[in-house]
């Protein structure tokens, strides 16, 4: 299940971790807990690989600014400012995204080395298998307080071969946390050109509206009669980088929250989390060795600027608590 994928310039090596079940393959780094490959099958049962990434270590090195596939923490999306109070004192992040912090700094999650480990969903497999990236974030890390001990599992379930990710977090003092996974998907296949023609549907009656910096009003702004209504499933096209406020909210299992579908290959991707927010991202800016529009992320997660806005859903976690959340992607086909 385990391999040599890279090494690092002061020697660190990289695995490649390998996961096979019910028609779907999963490539899963240690560097950046980065998403590599999904492989699954279209309409007439050929696969293809449907997300954005790399053949080798150098490809992520040289690319890191879109986040492709990566784990994203210590805190996603962005933090207004590069600041927020806690318990009445003021934190310093990495500025990365002039003027605000985003998605951990620039030596964030996606660009650690994780411990890794087999994950056996026990001997009828109900449980899934999968691998286990843990790592310790010291207090202090781009700015952030406390020492996390954080963990994602990636598992395939036994029914049908659902990629599940499970978070978990605990902390030694009070501080901030917030985890999601950056893959974006092409339905068509990662070599398919863009993917603005796919088919989208979200669960969500409202977005946070957003400024010139991308950082939210606080305003929570019902869809209705706006480009931002995919509660009927439709073309995404381009120009979206926002977060949706999915009308479930936060749950203690995973719901369904949104779909994508690729007409030409009849592929279906299925989303379903305990997050009460999703973040729709059709990839404008990309350049490189994928263009604009080539793929679409949709990142689960609590609300951007959260720290600094009372009203949206609290990403404190304090000693003694435990931080969970599960996404968890279905694939399958539709004529």
């Amino acid at each position: 299940m385990s391999e040599l994928f890279g090494t690092l310039s002061d020697g660190t090596p990289v695995h490649r971790w390998t996961l096979e079940r019910g028609g779907t393959r999963v490539r899963i780094l240690t560097y950046g807990g980065i998403v590599q490959s999904v492989e699954v099958p279209d309409r007439d049962g050929r696969p293809a690989d449907v997300v954005l990434g790399f053949a080798d270590l150098d490809g992520y090195l040289r690319n890191p600014g879109p986040f492709f596939g990566a784990l994203i923490g210590r805190y996603a999306n962005r933090i207004a400012g590069g600041r927020f109070t806690l318990d009445g004192c003021v934190y310093e992040l990495e500025r990365n995204n002039p003027p605000n912090s985003l998605h951990g700094g620039a030596l964030g999650y996606d660009k650690r080395v994780w411990d890794a480990a087999a994950v056996d969903g026990g001997a009828d497999g109900a449980g899934g298998m999968g691998v286990r990236l843990s790592r310790v974030s010291p207090d202090g890390e781009e700015g952030f307080p406390g020492r996390l001990e954080v963990s994602a599992t990636y598992t395939l379930d036994a029914d049908g071969g659902a990629l599940r990710i499970a978070y978990e977090a605990v902390t030694d003092a009070p501080t901030v946390v917030n985890l999601t996974n950056h893959s974006y998907w092409n339905l068509a296949g990662a070599s398919g050109g863009g993917a603005g023609g796919h088919e989208l549907w979200i669960g969500a009656s409202r977005v946070t509206p957003v400024d010139g910096d991308l950082i939210p009003t606080g305003e929570l702004a019902g869809v209705e009669g706006t480009r931002f209504d995919f509660r009927v499933a439709r073309k995404v096209g381009a120009g979206y980088d926002h977060n949706f406020v999915l009308d479930k909210g936060v749950t203690a299992v995973a719901d369904g929250v949104a779909e994508l579908r690729d007409p030409w290959s009849g592929r279906v991707l299925s989303v379903a989390t305990t997050e009460p927010g999703l973040q729709l991202y059709t990839a404008d800016h990309l350049e490189g060795a994928f263009g604009p529009g080539a793929g679409i992320a949709l990142e689960t997660q609590r609300f951007p600027d959260s720290p600094n806005r009372p009203r949206f859903p609290s990403t404190e976690l304090r000693p003694g608590g435990v931080y969970r959340s599960e996404t968890v992607y279905g694939f399958g086909v539709r004529s």
